[in-house]
């Protein structure tokens, strides 16, 4: 089978970001399929030259222009989302002999893409739906403008009803794409490939080369946007002044970084430690120097729909989660046992939650191996990964004859 992936923020396995799909790419390659991947040159974290990939059997990445000022303001983001949705069209279509074309939101117009690649070239639509947009952009204040509102909704609703297959990558979205229309929904969550962590590592280098030896380390990995609500994890900073044996490590990028790194500054924290996005094979050593890691994202009420990947990482890794967000990934972390979970957006208990953390652990050693367990069981990448490939099978392989 030839799987054409049409994915803007596709990250390979040696680059920064989520590489939930170059992880997928890698299993269906390995059962003998063809993948051919239609990605931005720009790494949408780090807003860097992102064209170094890796040379693979069976997969193949092309990276056609993208506007490249993404990261200055919303309209420049748009620029760049409508850059490539034209030049992702005309990149696939130079692909030949697909069978399934595999789109992924956000952001959503890629979906158009892969909609109109699909019925170009006869072959069956897939539509992954990785957050709620337009609803989350609405919900933060980014998305404003009522006609923009009521067009990406149209939008919306109009890919749901074409896929013929719609995959989300958290419970909380059924209900959602559902209802607005999707014929065939399947679920396929996001989780880890244990086999990258070792959860009795140390990560004593990671610590040698940020200066961390001897502390009590609280890592934060990901994306440092509006979203993420990170000021609240610099208010809570202030509150542990008096415990200097702690460190909070902020290790991403994102268009709020420099203005935390400012507000931090200002603050005179610290005990705040900014450190630059990693590849994610770096990321095994980086949270193996951790004590604990936190997940964080504004107290918005379309975010208990979401499944963050940086959790299953954290739990993969053994390291006991502070997390403040609701919803059904509290319910995750809460049935492995594997966290302290407090509210969003209230920094005196993420102190708190920090200080009963270092104050005990042995609690930190017994909520990172029942984490660990937990997603062996339930969220490993490669039980996911094939539940993908039937996925895909399925829509491709006629059924056979009763």
């Amino acid at each position: 089978m030839h799987i054409l992936l049409i994915h803007q923020a596709f990250a390979a396995i040696n680059e920064p970001g989520g590489t939930r799909h170059h992880e997928l790419a890698r299993y269906l390659a390995a059962q003998g399929h063809r993948v051919t991947v239609v990605a931005s040159p720009i790494s949408y974290l780090t807003g860097k030259d992102s064209r170094a990939g890796t040379a693979e059997a069976n997969i193949h990445i092309i990276r056609p222009y993208v506007y490249p000022h993404w990261h200055r303001s919303f309209f420049h983001r748009l620029l760049s989302f409508f850059s490539f949705m034209a030049s992702s069209f005309w990149a696939g279509l130079r692909v030949r002999d697909v069978d399934l074309v595999w789109g992924t939101s956000p952001p959503i117009f890629q979906g158009v893409t892969a909609w109109a690649l699909a019925r170009l070239k006869r072959a069956r639509f897939l539509f992954e739906v990785r957050d709620l947009w337009p609803e989350f952009a609405v919900a933060v204040g980014v998305l404003t403008n009522p006609l923009l509102i009521g067009a990406s909704e149209w939008l919306e609703r109009f890919l749901y009803r074409r896929a013929d297959t719609v995959v989300v990558n958290s419970p909380g979205f059924l209900e959602h794409v559902r209802g607005r229309g999707a014929r065939r929904v399947d679920l396929v969550p996001n989780g880890a490939d244990t086999r990258m962590f070792d959860p009795q590592a140390e990560g004593n280098a990671f610590r040698e080369a940020h200066g961390l030896e001897g502390k009590f380390v609280v890592l934060y990995a990901g994306a440092h946007g509006l979203s993420n609500d990170l000021d609240v994890v610099l208010d809570a900073a202030a509150r542990l002044r008096n415990r200097p044996q702690i460190a909070i490590v902020l290790l991403g990028d994102g268009k709020e970084k420099p203005r935390l790194k400012r507000r931090a500054a200002e603050m005179g924290l610290e005990n705040v430690h900014f450190v630059d996005s990693i590849p994610k094979t770096e990321m095994p050593a980086a949270l193996a120097a951790a004590d604990a890691c936190l997940a964080i994202l504004k107290p918005v009420e379309m975010y208990k729909t979401v499944y963050p990947n940086k959790v299953f990482d954290y739990m993969a890794a053994g390291r006991p989660v502070i997390l403040a967000i609701e919803g059904v990934i509290r319910e995750v972390v809460e049935a492995a046992g594997g966290g302290l979970p407090v509210p969003p957006g209230e920094a005196d208990a993420l102190a708190e939650a920090i200080r009963t953390l270092e104050a005990d652990r042995a609690l930190c050693r017994r909520l990172g191996a029942n984490g660990r367990a937990y997603v062996e069981a339930h969220f490993d990448r490669a039980d996911l990964a094939a539940r993908m490939e039937t996925v895909v099978r399925e829509m491709v392989e006629p059924e056979p004859e009763v």
